[in-house]
């Protein structure tokens, strides 16, 4: 079964590496080049996983997780932060936020696929 991704990141070079890795899998994929733009889909679109940058214009990461949260339609969906913001006050405000993982870049293509498959039980 197909399951949708929505890959969340201002850089296209980083959205055009995970669009390679996950190519292999079973999924679909949407981008949104901030969070902003990110919370609108993840409502119209209802992906089953979101992969989140954290430093983005208009909307950050973190404030986008928060909106997904407080929505009921959008808040039980799995969040990775995938961020160069790998600092432990970080990973803390990207769970506090409310994501479920947290990567640093750069991305560790088995590490990446292995915990969006822990995330989506398969």
């Amino acid at each position: 079964m197909t399951k949708k991704i929505l890959l969340v990141d201002d850089s296209s070079t980083i959205l055009m590496m995970e669009k390679l890795i996950l190519k292999k899998g079973p999924y679909e994929l949407t981008m949104a080049a901030d969070g902003a733009e990110a919370v609108a889909l993840a409502q119209n679109e209802r992906p089953d996983l979101i992969l989140m940058d954290v430093v983005m214009p208009k909307v950050d990461g973190f404030e986008a997780c928060r909106r997904l949260r407080a929505d009921p339609a959008t808040k039980e969906i799995p969040v990775i932060m995938v961020t160069t913001r790998g600092e432990a006050e970080n990973m803390e405000l990207g769970f506090g936020a409310g994501a479920n993982d947290y990567l640093t870049k750069p991305i560790n293509g088995l590490e990446l696929l292995a915990k969006i498959k822990g995330l989506l039980g398969e």
